[in-house]
Order: C-alpha cells, then structure tokens, then sequence
C-alpha cells in the first residue's frame, strides 16, 4: 500500500473514527440527559411511558412512548420539548435523518434555547452531509452552552477547515483538561495539516488520559510512519492490536510498516494473513502483502497478491508497479515492463516511491 494509499485509508478511517467516538459520548450523554429531564419535570404520563419515551435500546419503542407523549392533551409544553428531543434522537438512531431534524425543529419552536436540541439537530445535519447547515446549529448550540465545542470541531474537520477545527477542540480543552477525544480529535486535524510532531502531543495526552485509546495508539503510529519513524508505529500499532486484535486496519498498517522497516517480514507476512482473515479480499491488505511477498523473493505470490488488487482497482499504480518487478525478477521481461509503463502512467514518480520502499 502506498504512502498516499495508506494515508488516505487513515483520513477515511478517521473520519469513522471520530464519528464513533462521538457517537459513544453522545449514546450516553442523551441516555441521561433523556431521564433527568424527563423525572424532573411534572411529567403526567405514566413511569412507564416515560420509561419507554427515554430507553435507548428500542428506537421503535422509544418512538412509540414518545409520541404519545406528544398526543397528550394535558401534557406540559415542557414535557412535548424533551419528547420531540428523545423522539428526534430514535429517529436518529434509526438513520431516518429528516424526521429527526422534524422533531427537534419542533423542540426548538418550543424553546428556542434549548442548546441539547440544536447540537442534536446538528448531529443530524451532520449525517446528512449537510455540513454547513449542521455548523449553524453547532455555533448557537455553543453560543448557548460552550461545552458544544468539540461537535462543531466535528463538523469544520469534516469540511478539512482544520484551523478552526483545531480552534474548537482548543475550546473543548479548555473547558475539560482530562476530555481525551478532544486532544485526540485536535491530533487528527494537526496530523491532516502534516504538521506529526503536534499530533504526536496530543495523541500522547489522550493516551494519558484514557490508557486504553486503541485508536490514539493507532493514530500515533500512523505519525510516526508518517515521520519514517517505522520502529515507533510499529510499537504503537502493537498496543493498539493489543487492545483491539480484532481490528484488521491495525494489522494491516503493521504489517505494512513491519514490511518497510524490513526486520522481520515472516512477521509482516502474518499481520497480513490475519487481517485478510478477518477482512478478505481487502484491497489495500492485498496490495500490502504483495510487497512482503515482493521482499521475499515470493514473486508468484506476490504478482497473485498485487493482480487481485488490481482487480479491484485497475488504477493502483502502486500494485502494477509491485507486480511489474515480480514479473521482471521472476523472468516476465515483456509483462513486467508493460506493469511498470502502465504504472508511470498513471503516477509519474512511482519508482521513487518505491525506492523509498527499499525496493528497486
């Protein structure tokens, strides 16, 4: 897998990533934020009712409560606003976007200050690729409560505004010293600029913090690869493996940076078997285990490897020109040049690329 390849791979999974860290803070955050406000209201529906209205392991049956909560005619305009929340949420849960922001819409026109509706509504916007809808929630969500934040910085990285992102997260750290997502999330907008010495910090906070950040670790490898300081992600990659062996991005990066490093590619070569077990026919794990198998003088295995990736992406330059060297080193002279023209082709400098490898 290239450098370009694998960085773009780290850019999509961090995108994953910090969407599912949110999401857990958020599953949480809404479970209780739901009962308070629901207990502490003179709520006239039954302790059923409101159970079911604020429940988080049902969308349906939260849906259900919830509105007929809404359909009360006695009901408080107090208890319908936290109702048109927690129902908005369900919706949420369920991926069924615009009748969520429908809901908090209401919640709003109820009670234009409520910040948790307008983060919400956000975080809908959000999924909807609607990024700068979802910001104009985000500020008045933080112009009403500041904890708001780290969900904008969400947003402005999602956009690749990473200064103002960085802003953001700054504010969230500023608000909460021990918040480990927040220095987490600023290493991600830190490591989108390039700049790895300051994503490395703060990925390195967030560890303190939260010991058992798999994805911190992973991060933090991927700077240091990023630096060619191939030992250290390789150190970094194995706690993260550690803590998630089930991850087949893990095993894949180390794999990758084990095959680089050129220490121990017997090693390299089983980081890749397992991460294809657990993901096959992975693309960039396939083009990976090509270059192991290509620094073993496994040549058939290694055109077998780079020709399935390419039967996935009949652009790889950095497949086609893995598999053109197998060729050549095998004996294919004609194959093996018309992999490395085809490769040219499409990138220019690909033989750097992988002089950069230890391969030539």
């Amino acid at each position: 897998m290239s450098g370009h390849s694998l960085l773009s791979a780290v850019v999509r999974r961090n995108l994953q990533i910090l969407w599912a860290n949110f999401q857990c803070k958020r599953s949480a955050l809404l479970a209780l934020v739901a009962f308070v406000l629901l207990s502490s209201t003179a709520f006239a529906a039954s302790l059923a009712v409101k159970n079911d209205c604020s429940q988080q392991t049902s969308p349906d049956r939260s849906i259900a409560a919830c509105t007929s909560i809404i359909n009360r005619r006695r009901e408080t305009t107090q208890n319908r606003i936290q109702a048109y929340n927690v129902r908005g949420n369900a919706y949420y849960a369920k991926k069924d976007y615009d009748r969520a922001i429908a809901d908090l819409n209401e919640a709003i026109r109820l009670d234009p200050k409520f910040a948790l509706a307008y983060g919400n509504r956000g975080n809908a916007y959000y999924s909807k690729d609607d990024l700068d809808l979802a910001i104009t929630d985000f500020i008045e969500a933080i112009r009403l409560s500041p904890k708001n934040a780290l969900n904008r910085g969400n947003s402005y990285y999602a956009k690749k505004d990473y200064d103002r992102a960085i802003a953001d997260y700054t504010e969230a750290i500023r608000i909460d010293r021990l918040h480990a997502n927040a220095y987490y999330n600023r290493g991600l907008a830190h490591a989108a600029q390039k700049d790895y010495d300051a994503a490395i910090v703060d990925y390195t906070e967030a560890i303190r913090i939260d010991p058992l950040h798999a994805n911190a670790f992973y991060n933090r490898g991927s700077a240091y690869h990023a630096k060619r300081d191939y030992n250290r992600a390789i150190d970094d990659l194995s706690e993260a493996i550690r803590l998630d062996p089930s991850s087949g991005i893990y095993l894949n990066a180390r794999c990758w940076d084990r095959a680089l490093a050129g220490g121990d590619l017997q090693a390299a070569l089983a980081d890749c078997d397992e991460a294809l077990r657990i993901r096959p026919e992975d693309r960039n794990t396939l083009n990976s285990r090509g270059l192991v198998q290509l620094k073993l003088g496994a040549y058939d295995r290694a055109i077998s490897d780079y020709s399935a990736a390419i039967a996935k992406n009949a652009k790889d330059a950095d497949s086609l020109y893995g598999r053109g060297l197998a060729k050549l080193k095998g004996g294919d002279t004609d194959g093996g040049n018309s992999d490395i023209a085809a490769a040219k082709a499409i990138e220019a400098d690909i033989a750097d690329v992988f002089a950069g490898y230890g391969v030539i």
